[in-house]
């Protein structure tokens, strides 16, 4: 019988060239669990819920093994808006690199 996280989880390397863990079969990035999770405060059943295609088992395994590798996952979570930010200010020359959504100031 084959371990439940290697059962669920897959790493692989994506367009980038970074290798990223992602639930298995799927192109749902255990990093994508993660935020619905964490970020947004959802339950592993409501998790569950918004990909369809994905069992409960599978939202499990995805957040133990973020449990597991939390620092690896959070660092490519951090990549990830940083390289986001990037292609912004890439996109809108005008811009100065901060992120002032929200920050509004009326008198």
């Amino acid at each position: 019988m084959e371990p439940t996280l290697t059962q669920h989880i897959e790493l692989r390397p994506t367009r980038d060239g970074s290798v990223k863990a992602f639930i298995a079969g799927t192109r749902v990035r255990v990093q994508d669990i993660v935020s619905d999770h964490e970020c947004h405060g959802r339950t592993p059943d409501e998790v569950a819920n918004e990909y369809p295609h994905i069992s409960l088992a599978q939202v499990h395994a995805a957040l133990a093994y973020y449990f597991d590798n939390r620092e690896e996952i959070r660092g490519q979570m951090k990549a990830d808006r940083e390289k986001a930010a990037t292609q912004r200010r890439s996109q809108d020359p005008d811009a100065n690199g901060e992120d002032t959504e929200g920050d509004s100031v009326s008198s």
